[in-house]
């Protein structure tokens, strides 16, 4: 059953030309984390951004599965994009705007893979989920507050950084705006990738756009991402790591806005 999605909505510059762009973000991340992007991105195309089910204003849930997520996302653009929609997604979102893709075909016009592949990754973020389980809230009054407590188990500044604006702050009081408890028990989920999705590939045009720095989307993955979306176009921002839309927004908008007006 999926959730409703908490979004966000940018309408188009000037006369829509395009689908709508629908935007997935990462884990630990929210539909605002793209909030300048997407407004860039808003020319010729409507874009909306959603935060994840267990992330931002989205509702909480026990089931993290990729299988769920893309349902959210189906639901996300039928409720608010027509129908069918091109999809972006990072990381995470990646992951499900590629499970969609393989099990909805039709809803999805394009699909963007955003330094990610469907394959299942070793590394784990369950001792980052820990501590911000394990930060005392009642000694937090302001995010700088908690900076400093989370240090030692995410000594990345940048990372913690990210990581902090789901820490929301209201009358003095943090919460996160994270649902940890299923973050944590799901992680082994979350990490994997589907394998018995009821599509074999994805014959749509599909844009795999990572890093050159980062090891997610390294040319290993790459016969894979052609086994699941023979289409693939797979480019790489050079010297750009995981977070490559923050580190290079430019090219990253200039990348993804001319490979859509393309198709």
């Amino acid at each position: 059953m999926p959730v409703a999605l908490a979004h966000l909505d940018y309408a188009a510059a000037e006369a829509e030309a395009e689908p709508p762009l629908l935007i997935a973000h990462g884990l630990f991340g929210q539909g605002r984390n793209f909030h300048t992007l997407a407004r860039r991105l808003a020319t010729t195309r409507r874009v909306v951004a959603v935060d994840m089910r267990n992330h931002g204003a989205s509702p909480w849930d026990p089931v993290m599965s990729y299988e769920a997520m893309a349902e959210d996302l189906a639901d996300a653009a039928r409720r608010l994009c027509g129908g069918r929609a091109n999809v972006l997604g990072h990381s995470m979102g990646g992951k499900a705007a590629m499970t969609l893709a393989l099990s909805e075909p039709g809803v999805v016009a394009a699909l963007v893979a955003v330094d990610i592949a469907p394959v299942p990754y070793r590394h784990s973020h369950l001792g980052y989920v820990r501590a911000m389980r394990g930060l005392d809230l009642g000694r937090v009054t302001r995010r700088s507050d908690a900076d400093p407590l989370l240090a030692g188990a995410i000594p990345d500044a940048g990372l913690r950084a990210f990581i902090l604006q789901s820490l929301e702050m209201k009358e003095g009081r943090a919460k996160w705006r994270l649902n940890l408890a299923a973050l944590e028990a799901n992680m082994e989920a979350i990490l994997s990738f589907p394998s018995d999705l009821p599509g074999s590939a994805y014959e749509g045009p599909a844009f795999f756009l990572h890093g050159g720095a980062s090891d997610y989307a390294a040319p290993p993955t790459h016969p894979r991402i052609r086994a699941l979306f023979p289409a693939a176009e797979i480019e790489a921002i050079e010297g750009a790591g995981h977070w490559l839309h923050a580190e290079r927004p430019d090219e990253f908008v200039g990348r993804v806005d001319g490979w859509l007006k393309g198709l």
